[in-house]
């Protein structure tokens, strides 16, 4: 190795081009920003999805279909089997006692029956919504499905 071969350390951060400061800088008479237009105004930070005038992509492509999801109801669901294992005969079913007893997690207010499993304890079960198959194990069982609004 000589000491020919060893290269100077170059600065360790790059300087900031300092633009705006006359035709000496070496950014030139129009300081990086082209001629006119609106790159060249101060005031120019373009806007999101704007093409130069053209019309923009978003606005060329059609729009279509309908969403709900500003105005749906949402639903906490639980199907008539799980209720076998934590309900004796008799006992009375609602949103806060499934929340209470860990079967539905803390959510919509709403509760919707679904008819999986088989049930075999006789309850009476109040909920926003049952599903036929829910309604009918339930009172085949010997409980009543009373839905509430």
């Amino acid at each position: 190795m000589n000491l020919n071969d060893i290269l100077k350390a170059g600065p360790k951060f790059e300087l900031k081009r300092r633009v705006g400061r006359g035709v000496g800088s070496g950014m030139g008479k129009t300081s990086t920003r082209g001629q006119k237009g609106h790159g060249a105004r101060e005031s120019f930070h373009g806007k999101l999805g704007f093409e130069g005038g053209q019309m923009p992509l978003f606005r060329r492509l059609p729009k279509r279909g309908f969403n709900n999801k500003r105005f749906r109801t949402e639903y906490s669901t639980i199907n008539v089997g799980d209720l076998n294992d934590t309900f004796k005969s008799g006992d009375e079913v609602s949103i806060e006692i499934l929340r209470s007893r860990g079967l539905i997690n803390s959510g919509p207010d709403a509760l919707k029956v679904l008819g999986g499993g088989e049930l075999k304890v006789k309850l009476t079960v109040k909920a926003s919504k049952f599903t036929g198959t829910a309604s009918q194990k339930i009172e085949a069982a010997g409980g009543k499905a009373e839905q509430i609004s």
